[in-house]
């Protein structure tokens, strides 16, 4: 685990990819407790990046919004909450 790449410089699909291997050998209980324990957290920060990066995704999407007759007018946030 010593030479990983920085957290912050992971695109979703990578943070997500090594999380879920993560969880794999966590899951299999195949590494030892110091191991597990550095294991837990790179996950912790993968998550808190991958759950950053989807909040900031939807902070960036529109929804099309139509006129009474069913044609789009234009855009407006995107209500998630």
């Amino acid at each position: 685990m010593t030479d990983l790449p920085a957290v912050a410089t992971l695109s979703f699909e990578e943070a997500l990819r090594e999380l879920e291997g993560i969880v794999d050998q966590l899951e299999k209980g195949s590494v030892s407790l110091e191991a597990s324990i550095g294991l837990y957290e790179r996950g912790e920060a993968l998550k808190v990046h991958c759950e950053a990066m989807l909040k900031s995704a939807e902070a960036r999407i529109d929804k099309i919004s139509l006129s009474a007759d069913g044609k789009p007018k234009g855009t407006e946030p995107l209500d998630v909450g």
